[in-house]
C-alpha cells in the first residue's frame, strides 16, 4: 500500500508593526529595545486567592473581630469572631468554628460550628454540627444535631404553619326538633 505525500501549505508570514522610538526626559532617543513597552504576562494557572472575592455573597465577620452590641443583617452572615449581644435577622446565620456568641439569636436559619451561650429561635432550620457547643434553649421548625455536638438546654420543635392563636373550637349545633324525635321515640 502506497501512501501519498500531500505537501502542507506554509503559514502566512507574520507582519511586524513598525516601532517608533520614544524620547526620554532629556529628549534623547533610547535604543529600540528600551523604547518598547514591556509585555504584561498574566498567569491564570495559580491566581492569588482574594479572601473577599470567594465568599459567595455572604457577609463575613472574621475570627479577629469582636463586637459588643446587637447585630441585624438581611441575607447571609458568617460569624467567626466574638459577639456579645443579640442577633436578629430574617436571613441565614452561620456560626463558625472560632466563633463565640453570648446573646439571644433570632433568625430564619442557623448552622452552628462554634460556641453559643444564649437562646436560639429559628423560623426554619437549625443545624448543630459535631464540634459545636450550645448552652441555652432552642426553638426551631426543623432541628438537626450531629453526633458529638454539645447541647445544654431545652429544645422545642415547632411547626411553621401553627400561628400563635389557638385553633377555634367547633360550635355546637342544636336541632330545633325535640330530642325524642332524633332517637325515633314515639310522642
Amino acid at each position: 500500500m502506497l501512501k501519498r505525500f500531500v505537501p502542507q501549505r506554509p503559514a502566512p508570514p507574520i507582519r511586524e508593526e513598525p516601532r517608533i522610538p520614544v524620547p526620554d526626559e532629556n529628549n534623547h532617543f533610547a535604543s529600540r529595545e528600551e523604547a518598547l513597552p514591556k509585555p504584561t504576562i498574566i498567569d491564570n494557572r495559580n491566581p492569588k486567592p482574594n479572601p473577599m472575592a470567594d465568599h459567595g455573597g455572604k457577609d463575613i465577620l472574621s475570627s479577629d473581630v469582636e463586637i459588643k452590641g446587637s447585630i441585624k443583617f438581611q441575607k447571609e452572615l458568617l460569624i467567626d469572631g466574638k459577639v456579645e449581644g443579640d442577633i436578629n435577622s430574617e436571613g441565614i446565620l452561620t456560626v463558625g468554628e472560632n466563633a463565640e456568641i453570648r446573646g439571644e439569636i433570632k433568625t430564619k436559619s442557623i448552622t452552628v460550628y462554634g460556641k453559643v451561650h444564649g437562646n436560639i429561635t429559628v423560623a426554619e432550620r437549625c443545624e448543630l454540627k459535631s464540634k459545636c457547643v450550645l448552652q441555652g434553649d432552642l426553638k426551631a421548625a426543623r432541628l438537626v444535631i450531629e453526633e458529638g455536638a454539645t447541647f445544654i438546654g431545652k429544645s422545642e420543635v415547632t411547626t411553621g404553619a401553627v400561628s400563635a392563636k389557638a385553633a377555634p373550637r367547633p360550635e355546637v349545633v342544636r336541632s330545633s326538633e325535640p330530642i325524642k324525635a332524633a332517637f325515633g321515640a314515639r310522642a
